[in-house]
């Protein structure tokens, strides 16, 4: 099928020209540029306190002075295990004005999680909080590791004054202290040392602005190096598929920052704009809902998991949506009943996106006005290029007809993996594509649908089953709330696949029950051994379906079992 660029000339739905142009930009450009334009408007709602640009960038430069004093030059790295606070935003570009390179690190590493990037990145100072889910394991780190400096803010810094004594008072069982130790410098002082800092020449498409770990699927992480000018670019790739972008432009800012969606879909594009961040330290749907009836946010990007949470709860009938206008949702495939009921509750359009870490990470979208497709991830974003190769010879396309491996190739696209040449050879192309491992189709319209991951293909007796296309049928009865389908051991046919669900409330069926109604409106191959129903089902720290943990599982009982498994056949 027809995927050249001429397909998004003819058919784009975006409300700009598919063939745009990216100039260089660095990052410490953007943020200046927004900064000089609206120093009175609006950055960070944090839990009702207001921080606006003039004032941010005030803090930017001091911590680009902190860091520079510290001895963090040109290249070095500077790590960020932190959760979505003010602080996270200071460091995150103060760390790249200083000309340093970040490193994303989730709040929920354990210390030999953390222990191991920090190695592997050479990370130098790590900004982190006084609190008892995050100070113990980085004080860990700091005596086991190259790591050479913490620098500890507390969470009542970010606070309203009220609530921020408050916080002191009610809070102190959460808050660990902080020992008396040269390597470790609180973040008040930290800023104490002026706001001019040495400006460093960056360029924007070779300086590495990010280290972004990936989710690790197999084996250890990598860690994607995005440039000054693959964020910027995608930040603004974001920005020119929204039709109305100069309107009040206030997102909820609580998909965690760590995360590549977020750094770019909320963090980035919002600060490009020089629009408002309503930002939570973590997804919880009361407070979600809360602060949007508050704030009266415009945009609420998410998972699906996020938009199940928030429609399950009491309070949503009695939540007035009128000033939400959008919703993007990426990190797993949005059921169409989900979208369906969510616009229908809000009045907002739920849009459905798809990206990787490797391309920072937005590649595709739906247009936010226009047709949305179900079941799609919508057109290639401005001047990203997408094709399909055969699954099995990337050298040359698919047979006629059949899906393909999607690889893409645009201004986000990684410059490489760190300090991993091997891995490189293995994910690019002849011509700077981007192999993705995500097996998809693309219509004449240019819309991509994803079928599956390569890696998540289940083998039986030869015939390859996408997990996602059993799923989506299971979605379609009405007790099923979340469903995962992975690949068990089979003497017979190597791998049979088997479904795991959560019910919808009040639902009453059991597993036998969904395997006798699913079976009969698949392919014979796709047919499920069983269908297990469980309270909860694995997720990702952004809360997307995770398969990972459970195949492990499965694993592992069969290595336990080997005999039973084999005398089955």
């Amino acid at each position: 099928m027809e995927s050249s660029e001429e397909v998004w000339k003819d058919h784009y739905s975006h409300p700009v020209p598919w063939d745009q142009a990216f100039p260089p930009m660095s990052m410490v450009d953007m943020v200046l540029r927004s900064a000089t334009a609206r120093p009175d408007g609006v950055m960070i709602d944090f839990l009702g306190r207001k921080t606006t640009y003039g004032d941010m960038l005030d803090v930017i430069r001091r911590v680009a002075k902190g860091l520079q004093h510290m001895g963090v030059g040109k290249g070095d790295r500077v790590g960020l295990f932190l959760p979505n606070v003010p602080h996270y935003v200071a460091a995150y570009y103060g760390a790249m004005m200083a000309g340093a390179t970040v490193v994303n690190f989730s709040p929920l590493y354990t210390a030999a999680e953390l222990e191991h990037q920090v190695e592997d990145s050479g990370t130098k100072v790590l900004f982190t909080l006084s609190a008892k889910a995050l100070l113990p394991t980085a004080l860990e780190v700091l005596d086991n590791s190259s790591l050479e400096r913490l620098v500890v803010g507390c969470v009542a810094e970010a606070l309203p004054p009220a609530k921020s004594v408050l916080f002191r008072i009610f809070k102190r069982g959460e808050t660990a202290a902080i020992p008396h130790d040269p390597r470790i410098t609180s973040y008040a002082e930290l800023l104490r040392h002026g706001d001019d800092p040495v400006a460093v020449d960056i360029d924007p498409e070779e300086d590495v602005a990010l280290l972004q770990y990936t989710g690790g699927t197999t084996g250890r992480p990598k860690g994607a190096m995005l440039t000054h000018q693959n964020l910027t670019a995608n930040a603004r790739q974001v920005l020119m598929i929204d039709p109305h972008p100069e309107a009040p432009d206030r997102i909820m800012a609580v998909l965690p920052f760590f995360h590549v969606f977020a750094n770019s879909c909320v963090l980035n594009r919002t600060v490009l704009n020089g629009g408002e961040m309503v930002m939570l330290p973590r997804f919880e749907a009361v407070q979600v809902l809360a602060a949007l009836q508050r704030t009266k946010a415009t945009s609420l990007p998410g998972v699906p998991t996020m938009y199940q949470a928030l429609l399950d709860h009491p309070a949503t009938p009695n939540i007035d949506f009128s000033s939400l206008r959008l919703c993007i949702s990426g990190g797993a495939p949005l059921p169409l009943e989900l979208k369906q009921r969510f616009e229908a509750m809000t009045g907002a359009k739920l849009c459905e996106g798809y990206g990787l870490t490797e391309s920072s990470p937005v590649v595709c979208s739906n247009p936010y006005e226009g047709v949305n497709k179900s079941g799609t991830v919508g057109q290639p974003v401005p001047g990203t290029r997408v094709k399909l190769v055969d699954r099995e010879d990337p050298s040359k396309p698919p047979p006629p007809g059949e899906p393909g491996e999607l690889v893409f190739a645009g201004p986000q696209i990684m410059k490489g993996y760190w300090q991993r040449p091997d891995a490189d050879k293995e994910v690019f192309l002849e011509g700077g594509w981007l192999r993705t491992g995500d097996v998809g189709v693309i219509d004449a319209e240019g819309y991509v649908k994803i079928v599956d991951r390569l890696k998540d293909m289940i083998s039986v007796g030869g015939f390859k089953v996408f997990p996602s296309e059993v799923e989506a049928v299971l979605y379609h009865h009405e007790g099923v709330k979340e469903a995962l389908v992975i690949g068990i051991p089979d003497a017979y046919r190597g791998e049979c696949p088997k479904a795991f669900v959560t019910l919808q409330e009040g639902a009453d069926v059991d597993g036998e029950t969904l395997k006798q109604w699913l079976n009969p409106q698949v392919g014979k191959h796709e047919r499920v051994c069983e269908v297990e129903v469980r309270l909860t089902l694995p997720k990702t720290l952004v809360g997307k379906l995770s398969r990972k943990e459970l195949v492990a599982e499965e694993r592992a009982k069969a290595e336990r079992l080997p005999r039973q498994s084999g005398s089955a056949a």
